[in-house]
């Protein structure tokens, strides 16, 4: 049995969680005010302030950190790399520094996953991070030789969810091919054919369908035009199309269930919205069907959003024709980053090396 503590850093708090092989002992969820945050330059400089506080929590549960034999952080805005679990080594660490494709807190998981387990001699590991890059060669262009599409997604959880799968059917995950659907703040449709998340609509920065918070694709033209107007600042444009964009652009907010409500209850914009959304969706998944060649076994719905089961209603008759669907509410971003590296502390996966 190894015990494994997980490290799951967001803006503005800190998820860890202590687990024996895949069962939860301990879970916290430590939050830091704006004030805290505000006095570090850099995410790179939240590191010890970080550190102290996960191993505070540890020390007032009365959890000893030198019982714990490895310890997994959320990966990161790391450079392009293969799906996997990852060994924190010297080059990940200064990746995860300077924030290669960006400042994200994730970058933060490597970094004290490491200083951590070399305290106590243990391992420190990644998994499937953000910038996991599968895409097929032909995948990659965009149509515009200046700029290439790219692969930031929800790997970890869209991985995860694929190898439940498949571990449910008693088959290996490289022998499927699955479209993979995560809704929740941002939403992200990928094609995991024998194994490799070959295309996916990049999550974050226009592609792929609208979600509660993120506009994704959206005419270009009409683009271009809103940029030049002299109207907004580079960053306030950005932040129409990622952050504000979606249902926060349409409706004033990015609550999926209540925006759906409240659809139910007579609201026609509402309405609108939710169809729009749902529609969206089901292009993206009608898409990737393509690139599998319409050799698909299953379509997986995941993701906070996937609790309500209007939608997931509205895919099967939308997209049902396609394979059969199967959802997993929710995401459980702790169990997975445990399960990656139990894997390969069990020798059910071998380690990749950044």
């Amino acid at each position: 049995m190894y015990r494994i503590l997980i490290i799951n850093p967001g803006s503005t708090s800190t998820k860890i969680g202590v687990y024996e092989d895949e069962n939860q002992v301990f879970d916290k969820t430590l939050r830091h005010t704006t004030e805290e945050i505000a006095q570090f330059a850099t995410i790179a400089d939240q590191k010890d302030f970080r550190r102290n506080i996960i191993l505070d929590a540890l020390k007032e549960n009365n959890i000893d950190v030198k019982s714990i034999q490895v310890v997994v952080g959320r990966g990161g805005l790391l450079r392009p790399i293969p799906g996997g679990t990852y060994e924190v080594n010297d080059k990940l660490y200064e990746d995860c520094l300077k924030g290669v494709q960006g400042q994200h807190a994730s970058n933060l998981g490597g970094i004290l996953a490491k200083d951590i387990a070399d305290e106590i001699g243990g391992r420190a590991f990644i998994v499937d991070p953000v910038c996991v890059d599968e895409l097929a060669p032909v995948a990659r262009l965009s149509g515009c030789a200046e700029i290439e599409r790219t692969s930031i997604f929800h790997a970890l959880n869209q991985k995860a969810i694929a190898k439940r799968y498949a571990r449910e059917q008693g088959v290996p995950y490289d022998s499927l091919n699955l479209i993979v659907v995560h809704m929740g703040g941002g939403v992200s449709v990928g094609a995991h054919k024998n194994g490799r998340v070959v295309d996916v609509f990049n999550a974050l920065d226009g592609d792929g369908a609208f979600s509660p918070e993120r506009a994704g694709a959206v005419p270009v033209g009409p683009l271009v035009k809103l940029c030049f107007s002299g109207k907004y600042t580079e960053k306030e444009v950005y932040r129409m199309l990622v952050g504000n964009g979606g249902l926060n652009s349409y409706l004033g907010t990015n609550d999926f269930h209540g925006s759906l409500v409240a659809s139910q209850n007579g609201d026609e914009k509402a309405k609108a919205v939710i169809e729009a959304f749902c529609y969206q969706i089901a292009k993206n998944v009608g898409a990737m069907a393509a690139v599998l060649e319409g050799k698909v076994d299953q379509i997986l719905f995941t993701g906070g959003i996937a609790y309500n089961p209007e939608p997931i209603e509205e895919f099967r008759r939308m997209v049902g024709f396609i394979a059969p669907i199967t959802v997993y509410p929710g995401e459980d971003e702790l169990l997975a980053l445990a399960q990656g590296g139990l894997r390969v502390m069990n020798g059910e996966e071998e380690v990749c090396v950044y």
